[in-house]
């Protein structure tokens, strides 16, 4: 019950992250590309870059934690 509670809250909390980023970036004018291996993304903003970055790497180490803890 304790993991599900866990995961739950992990959800929301990336979301609620997600929807304030959309809104801070609604200003945001200057715009890069990311280059993959073999291909690249279309002009995004820095900020939403940045953001997303953060948002996976918190939804990723949460998750992480979750079977750490087993008992």
């Amino acid at each position: 019950m304790f993991k599900i509670k866990k995961i739950i809250f992990i959800v929301t909390f990336n979301i609620s992250l997600f929807l304030i980023l959309m809104i801070g970036i609604q200003n945001s004018s200057s715009k890069k590309k990311v280059n993959f291996i073999a291909a690249n993304t279309i002009d995004l903003p820095v900020s939403f870059i940045v953001g997303i970055s953060f948002i996976t790497g918190t939804f990723a180490g949460s998750f992480l934690t979750l079977n750490i803890n087993k008992e």
